[in-house]
Protein backbone atom coordinates (compact mmCIF):
# COMPACT_ATOMS: atom_id res chain seq x y z
CA UNK A 1 0.00 0.00 0.00
CA UNK A 2 2.54 2.36 0.30
CA UNK A 3 2.96 5.35 -2.00
CA UNK A 4 -1.09 4.49 -2.89
CA UNK A 5 -2.43 8.02 -4.26
CA UNK A 6 -5.79 8.66 -4.91
CA UNK A 7 -4.88 9.68 -8.60
CA UNK A 8 -1.98 6.80 -9.02
CA UNK A 9 0.50 9.68 -10.05
CA UNK A 10 3.81 10.45 -8.61
CA UNK A 11 3.66 13.37 -6.27
CA UNK A 12 5.77 13.89 -2.30
CA UNK A 13 6.16 11.58 -0.13
CA UNK A 14 4.06 10.99 3.36
CA UNK A 15 4.07 13.63 6.21
CA UNK A 16 2.77 13.67 9.75
CA UNK A 17 1.63 17.13 9.99
CA UNK A 18 0.75 20.02 9.55
CA UNK A 19 4.37 21.48 9.63
CA UNK A 20 5.51 19.35 6.70
CA UNK A 21 2.85 21.05 4.55
CA UNK A 22 4.97 23.43 2.97
CA UNK A 23 3.81 25.21 -0.46
CA UNK A 24 6.20 23.44 -2.76
CA UNK A 25 4.60 20.15 -0.83
CA UNK A 26 1.43 20.83 -1.41
CA UNK A 27 1.98 22.18 -5.28
CA UNK A 28 3.27 18.47 -5.93
CA UNK A 29 0.10 16.74 -4.22
CA UNK A 30 -2.42 19.16 -5.95
CA UNK A 31 -0.47 18.70 -9.38
CA UNK A 32 -0.34 14.91 -9.20
CA UNK A 33 -4.28 14.93 -8.57
CA UNK A 34 -4.40 17.22 -11.80
CA UNK A 35 -4.85 20.05 -10.39
CA UNK A 36 -2.22 23.08 -12.27
CA UNK A 37 -1.74 25.45 -9.54
CA UNK A 38 1.39 26.92 -8.02
CA UNK A 39 0.46 26.99 -4.43
CA UNK A 40 2.53 30.43 -2.55
CA UNK A 41 1.15 30.72 1.07
CA UNK A 42 -0.57 27.98 3.70
CA UNK A 43 -2.06 28.00 7.11
CA UNK A 44 -3.58 25.34 8.71
CA UNK A 45 -6.17 25.19 11.91
CA UNK A 46 -7.02 22.08 13.64
CA UNK A 47 -10.65 20.91 12.69
CA UNK A 48 -13.02 17.94 14.63
CA UNK A 49 -12.22 15.92 17.59
CA UNK A 50 -11.82 12.63 15.40
CA UNK A 51 -10.86 9.44 17.68
CA UNK A 52 -7.84 7.65 15.37
CA UNK A 53 -6.93 10.86 13.55
CA UNK A 54 -6.13 14.64 13.51
CA UNK A 55 -7.38 16.62 10.57
CA UNK A 56 -6.64 20.26 9.21
CA UNK A 57 -8.16 22.70 6.97
CA UNK A 58 -5.63 24.35 4.60
CA UNK A 59 -6.39 27.93 3.85
CA UNK A 60 -4.52 28.20 0.33
CA UNK A 61 -2.92 31.30 -1.71
CA UNK A 62 -2.02 30.23 -5.31
CA UNK A 63 0.84 32.11 -7.39
CA UNK A 64 -1.41 33.96 -10.30
CA UNK A 65 -5.01 33.47 -11.42
CA UNK A 66 -5.67 30.04 -10.23
CA UNK A 67 -9.66 30.93 -9.81
CA UNK A 68 -10.72 27.36 -10.15
CA UNK A 69 -8.11 26.33 -7.13
CA UNK A 70 -9.58 24.86 -3.95
CA UNK A 71 -9.27 27.93 -1.09
CA UNK A 72 -9.55 25.50 1.47
CA UNK A 73 -8.92 21.63 1.44
CA UNK A 74 -8.98 19.46 4.59
CA UNK A 75 -5.59 17.75 5.58
CA UNK A 76 -5.83 13.71 7.52
CA UNK A 77 -3.27 12.74 9.28
CA UNK A 78 -2.53 9.90 11.93
CA UNK A 79 -2.95 10.80 15.59
CA UNK A 80 -2.14 9.22 18.76
CA UNK A 81 1.60 7.61 20.35
CA UNK A 82 2.96 5.26 18.18
CA UNK A 83 1.72 2.32 19.94
CA UNK A 84 -1.85 3.62 20.17
CA UNK A 85 -0.85 4.37 16.24
CA UNK A 86 0.14 0.67 15.30
CA UNK A 87 -3.05 -0.60 16.99
CA UNK A 88 -5.24 1.11 14.52
CA UNK A 89 -3.02 1.07 11.47
CA UNK A 90 -5.40 -1.34 10.60
CA UNK A 91 -7.64 1.53 9.81
CA UNK A 92 -5.14 3.91 8.30
CA UNK A 93 -4.47 1.09 5.71
CA UNK A 94 -8.16 1.22 5.04
CA UNK A 95 -9.07 4.66 4.22
CA UNK A 96 -6.04 5.17 1.96
CA UNK A 97 -6.98 2.31 0.02
CA UNK A 98 -10.62 3.72 -0.27
CA UNK A 99 -9.37 6.88 -1.52
CA UNK A 100 -6.76 5.90 -3.77
CA UNK A 101 -8.57 2.25 -4.87
CA UNK A 102 -11.76 2.14 -4.71
CA UNK A 103 -13.49 5.55 -4.53
CA UNK A 104 -14.43 5.53 -7.83
CA UNK A 105 -15.90 2.25 -7.94
CA UNK A 106 -18.87 3.66 -6.09
CA UNK A 107 -21.78 6.34 -6.44
CA UNK A 108 -21.99 7.36 -2.70
CA UNK A 109 -21.37 10.68 -1.93
CA UNK A 110 -17.74 11.57 -0.31
CA UNK A 111 -15.39 14.08 -0.13
CA UNK A 112 -13.16 14.76 -3.23
CA UNK A 113 -9.83 13.39 -2.29
CA UNK A 114 -6.48 14.85 -4.20
CA UNK A 115 -3.81 13.17 -2.07
CA UNK A 116 -3.80 9.69 -0.58
CA UNK A 117 -0.36 7.99 0.88
CA UNK A 118 1.08 5.87 3.62
CA UNK A 119 4.17 5.11 5.02
CA UNK A 120 5.96 1.97 5.04
CA UNK A 121 4.98 0.70 8.56
CA UNK A 122 1.38 2.03 7.96
CA UNK A 123 1.35 4.36 11.29
CA UNK A 124 1.91 7.23 9.23
CA UNK A 125 -0.63 8.60 6.27
CA UNK A 126 -1.57 11.76 4.21
CA UNK A 127 -4.93 12.45 3.12
CA UNK A 128 -5.90 15.65 1.65
CA UNK A 129 -9.76 16.00 0.75
CA UNK A 130 -12.67 18.26 -0.39
CA UNK A 131 -13.45 20.64 1.84
CA UNK A 132 -17.24 20.43 3.11
CA UNK A 133 -17.13 23.50 5.36
CA UNK A 134 -20.65 24.34 3.98
CA UNK A 135 -22.24 21.49 5.19
CA UNK A 136 -23.02 20.56 8.87
CA UNK A 137 -21.57 17.74 10.68
CA UNK A 138 -24.28 15.00 12.03
CA UNK A 139 -23.94 15.40 16.57
CA UNK A 140 -24.44 11.61 17.43
CA UNK A 141 -25.46 12.75 20.79
CA UNK A 142 -28.36 14.70 19.22
CA UNK A 143 -29.64 12.53 16.72
CA UNK A 144 -31.38 13.48 13.32
CA UNK A 145 -34.62 14.02 11.76
CA UNK A 146 -36.28 11.39 9.63
CA UNK A 147 -35.28 12.88 6.91
CA UNK A 148 -31.86 13.56 7.23
CA UNK A 149 -31.81 9.46 7.80
CA UNK A 150 -33.64 9.12 4.27
CA UNK A 151 -31.11 10.90 2.92
CA UNK A 152 -28.30 8.94 4.93
CA UNK A 153 -29.94 5.29 3.66
CA UNK A 154 -30.48 6.61 -0.21
CA UNK A 155 -26.49 7.66 -0.13
CA UNK A 156 -25.48 3.86 1.26
CA UNK A 157 -27.04 2.06 -1.07
CA UNK A 158 -24.96 4.12 -3.34
CA UNK A 159 -22.44 2.14 -2.02
CA UNK A 160 -23.19 -0.91 -1.65
CA UNK A 161 -24.93 -1.39 -5.02
CA UNK A 162 -22.21 -0.87 -7.67
CA UNK A 163 -20.23 -3.46 -5.99
CA UNK A 164 -23.34 -5.33 -4.61
CA UNK A 165 -21.98 -9.32 -4.50
CA UNK A 166 -18.85 -8.35 -6.89
CA UNK A 167 -15.73 -11.45 -5.85
CA UNK A 168 -13.42 -8.59 -6.96
CA UNK A 169 -13.82 -6.68 -3.65
CA UNK A 170 -12.01 -9.85 -2.69
CA UNK A 171 -8.90 -8.97 -4.19
CA UNK A 172 -8.15 -6.04 -1.92
CA UNK A 173 -5.70 -7.17 0.44
CA UNK A 174 -7.48 -4.38 2.56
CA UNK A 175 -11.00 -5.95 2.52
CA UNK A 176 -10.70 -8.53 4.76
CA UNK A 177 -14.22 -10.32 5.55
CA UNK A 178 -14.84 -12.16 8.60
CA UNK A 179 -13.66 -15.78 8.84
CA UNK A 180 -13.77 -18.38 11.85
CA UNK A 181 -10.32 -17.29 13.26
CA UNK A 182 -11.05 -13.55 13.25
CA UNK A 183 -14.56 -13.82 14.06
CA UNK A 184 -13.47 -15.51 17.43
CA UNK A 185 -10.71 -13.02 17.73
CA UNK A 186 -13.33 -9.78 17.36
CA UNK A 187 -15.52 -11.96 19.57
CA UNK A 188 -13.27 -12.81 22.69
CA UNK A 189 -12.17 -9.03 22.54
CA UNK A 190 -15.50 -7.97 22.55
CA UNK A 191 -16.47 -9.38 25.68
CA UNK A 192 -14.03 -8.44 27.57
CA UNK A 193 -14.09 -4.30 26.11
CA UNK A 194 -17.85 -4.62 27.29
CA UNK A 195 -16.98 -4.99 30.70
CA UNK A 196 -14.72 -2.41 30.66
CA UNK A 197 -17.11 -0.17 29.33
CA UNK A 198 -19.78 -1.61 31.46
CA UNK A 199 -17.70 -0.95 34.36
CA UNK A 200 -16.52 2.94 33.07
CA UNK A 201 -20.49 3.69 32.26
CA UNK A 202 -21.95 2.26 34.95
CA UNK A 203 -23.78 4.87 36.80
CA UNK A 204 -25.10 5.81 33.62
CA UNK A 205 -26.06 2.93 31.95
CA UNK A 206 -29.29 0.86 32.88
CA UNK A 207 -29.35 -2.68 33.83
CA UNK A 208 -31.50 -3.35 30.63
CA UNK A 209 -28.48 -1.85 28.37
CA UNK A 210 -25.90 -3.69 30.33
CA UNK A 211 -27.73 -7.36 30.10
CA UNK A 212 -27.99 -6.25 26.46
CA UNK A 213 -24.79 -5.03 25.95
CA UNK A 214 -23.23 -8.47 27.23
CA UNK A 215 -25.61 -10.59 24.99
CA UNK A 216 -24.30 -8.80 22.21
CA UNK A 217 -20.50 -9.43 22.94
CA UNK A 218 -21.21 -13.06 23.69
CA UNK A 219 -23.24 -13.90 20.37
CA UNK A 220 -20.72 -11.51 18.11
CA UNK A 221 -18.62 -14.55 17.22
CA UNK A 222 -21.92 -16.36 15.66
CA UNK A 223 -22.93 -13.50 14.36
CA UNK A 224 -20.06 -12.58 12.07
CA UNK A 225 -20.37 -15.84 10.66
CA UNK A 226 -24.15 -15.29 9.85
CA UNK A 227 -25.41 -14.89 6.54
CA UNK A 228 -23.06 -13.61 5.25
CA UNK A 229 -24.56 -13.07 1.50
CA UNK A 230 -25.48 -10.68 0.19
CA UNK A 231 -22.04 -8.91 0.23
CA UNK A 232 -20.86 -5.38 -0.63
CA UNK A 233 -18.50 -2.60 0.05
CA UNK A 234 -19.45 -1.30 3.46
CA UNK A 235 -18.64 2.03 5.81
CA UNK A 236 -18.42 0.17 9.02
CA UNK A 237 -18.95 3.24 10.92
CA UNK A 238 -21.82 5.22 9.35
CA UNK A 239 -23.36 7.15 11.78
CA UNK A 240 -23.79 10.99 12.56
CA UNK A 241 -20.39 12.12 13.21
CA UNK A 242 -18.95 10.65 9.96
CA UNK A 243 -21.41 12.41 7.91
CA UNK A 244 -22.06 15.94 6.84
CA UNK A 245 -25.08 17.71 5.78
CA UNK A 246 -25.58 20.16 3.12
CA UNK A 247 -27.66 23.67 3.95
CA UNK A 248 -28.69 23.18 0.67
CA UNK A 249 -27.50 20.98 -2.57
CA UNK A 250 -26.13 17.33 -3.40
CA UNK A 251 -26.77 15.70 -0.20
CA UNK A 252 -25.21 13.97 2.33
CA UNK A 253 -21.39 13.21 2.50
CA UNK A 254 -19.85 10.30 4.15
CA UNK A 255 -16.35 10.73 5.43
CA UNK A 256 -14.08 8.78 7.85
CA UNK A 257 -13.17 5.62 6.12
CA UNK A 258 -11.43 3.88 8.31
CA UNK A 259 -13.33 0.47 8.56
CA UNK A 260 -14.64 0.48 5.67
CA UNK A 261 -14.72 -3.61 4.05
CA UNK A 262 -16.33 -6.43 2.87
CA UNK A 263 -19.87 -7.38 4.40
CA UNK A 264 -23.10 -8.00 4.66
CA UNK A 265 -24.54 -4.04 3.58
CA UNK A 266 -27.19 -4.25 5.76
CA UNK A 267 -25.22 -3.52 8.73
CA UNK A 268 -24.54 0.31 7.56
CA UNK A 269 -28.31 0.56 7.37
CA UNK A 270 -29.02 -1.05 10.87
CA UNK A 271 -26.01 0.67 12.83
CA UNK A 272 -27.12 4.46 11.03
CA UNK A 273 -30.78 4.07 12.10
CA UNK A 274 -30.01 2.20 15.14
CA UNK A 275 -27.73 4.72 16.49
CA UNK A 276 -28.54 8.10 14.72
CA UNK A 277 -32.42 7.71 15.39
CA UNK A 278 -33.55 8.35 18.76
CA UNK A 279 -35.55 5.63 19.88
CA UNK A 280 -39.33 6.67 19.47
CA UNK A 281 -38.14 8.45 16.15
CA UNK A 282 -36.77 4.60 14.92
CA UNK A 283 -39.38 2.86 16.14
CA UNK A 284 -42.15 4.92 14.27
CA UNK A 285 -39.88 5.62 10.96
CA UNK A 286 -37.36 2.46 10.50
CA UNK A 287 -39.86 0.35 8.05
CA UNK A 288 -40.08 3.14 5.99
CA UNK A 289 -36.49 4.22 5.87
CA UNK A 290 -35.54 0.34 5.34
CA UNK A 291 -38.20 0.02 2.41
CA UNK A 292 -36.52 2.97 0.66
CA UNK A 293 -32.83 1.81 1.14
CA UNK A 294 -34.18 -1.29 -0.38
CA UNK A 295 -35.81 0.52 -3.77
CA UNK A 296 -32.99 2.43 -3.84
CA UNK A 297 -31.02 -0.78 -4.39
CA UNK A 298 -33.62 -1.67 -7.03
CA UNK A 299 -33.02 1.68 -8.92
CA UNK A 300 -29.22 0.88 -8.97
CA UNK A 301 -29.76 -2.50 -10.68
CA UNK A 302 -29.97 -4.79 -7.75
CA UNK A 303 -32.63 -6.98 -8.62
CA UNK A 304 -32.20 -10.31 -6.99
CA UNK A 305 -33.16 -8.93 -3.07
CA UNK A 306 -36.06 -9.11 -1.70
CA UNK A 307 -37.82 -6.76 0.33
CA UNK A 308 -38.55 -9.43 3.11
CA UNK A 309 -34.57 -10.62 2.83
CA UNK A 310 -33.84 -6.97 3.46
CA UNK A 311 -35.98 -6.23 6.43
CA UNK A 312 -33.94 -9.83 7.81
CA UNK A 313 -30.80 -8.70 7.00
CA UNK A 314 -31.31 -5.27 9.10
CA UNK A 315 -32.72 -6.70 11.98
CA UNK A 316 -29.33 -8.98 12.59
CA UNK A 317 -27.29 -6.01 11.63
CA UNK A 318 -28.22 -4.27 14.86
CA UNK A 319 -25.39 -5.92 16.38
CA UNK A 320 -22.91 -4.00 14.59
CA UNK A 321 -24.59 -1.55 17.06
CA UNK A 322 -22.82 -2.36 20.06
CA UNK A 323 -19.65 -4.01 18.51
CA UNK A 324 -18.69 -0.59 17.11
CA UNK A 325 -19.54 1.72 19.73
CA UNK A 326 -17.53 -0.70 22.64
CA UNK A 327 -14.82 -1.10 21.23
CA UNK A 328 -14.33 2.33 19.93
CA UNK A 329 -14.68 4.11 23.24
CA UNK A 330 -12.42 1.19 24.76
CA UNK A 331 -9.82 1.23 22.05
CA UNK A 332 -9.72 4.98 20.78
CA UNK A 333 -6.49 6.61 20.67
CA UNK A 334 -7.93 10.24 21.51
CA UNK A 335 -8.26 11.46 25.10
CA UNK A 336 -11.61 10.88 26.68
CA UNK A 337 -13.95 13.81 27.18
CA UNK A 338 -17.52 14.76 28.44
CA UNK A 339 -18.13 14.85 24.44
CA UNK A 340 -17.01 11.49 23.31
CA UNK A 341 -18.07 10.03 26.40
CA UNK A 342 -21.85 11.26 25.66
CA UNK A 343 -21.57 10.04 22.06
CA UNK A 344 -20.35 6.57 23.13
CA UNK A 345 -23.54 6.36 25.58
CA UNK A 346 -25.89 7.60 22.97
CA UNK A 347 -24.94 4.87 20.81
CA UNK A 348 -24.73 2.03 23.31
CA UNK A 349 -28.38 2.60 24.80
CA UNK A 350 -29.74 3.75 21.12
CA UNK A 351 -28.43 0.09 19.80
CA UNK A 352 -29.23 -1.71 22.78
CA UNK A 353 -32.55 -0.81 22.61
CA UNK A 354 -32.92 -1.55 19.16
CA UNK A 355 -31.49 -4.77 19.86
CA UNK A 356 -34.20 -5.45 22.29
CA UNK A 357 -36.96 -4.68 19.75
CA UNK A 358 -35.82 -6.36 16.52
CA UNK A 359 -34.25 -9.64 18.25
CA UNK A 360 -31.40 -10.22 16.13
CA UNK A 361 -30.40 -13.18 18.62
CA UNK A 362 -33.35 -15.26 16.82
CA UNK A 363 -31.70 -15.12 13.80
CA UNK A 364 -28.48 -16.36 14.94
Amino acid sequence: MTGDRATGAPGPSVVDGPDALTPEWLTAALRGAGTDVIVSDVRAEPIGTGQIGSTYRLHLRYRGDDADAPPTIVAKFAGGDPAGRALVAGGFVKEVGFYARLADTVHVRRPRCWYAAISDDTTSFTLLLEDLADARPGVQADGCSPQQALDAVRNVAALHAPRWNDAALLDHDFLTPSDEASAAFVGELLVGATEEFVSRYDARLGDDDKATLREAARACTAWQLTRREPFALVHGDYRLDNLMFPVEGRGVCALDWQTVTVAPPLRDVAYFLGNSLHTDTRRAEEERLVAAYHAELVARGVDDYSADDCWLDYRLGQLQGPMITVLGAIYATAQRSERSDGMFLAMATRSAAAIRDLDPFALL
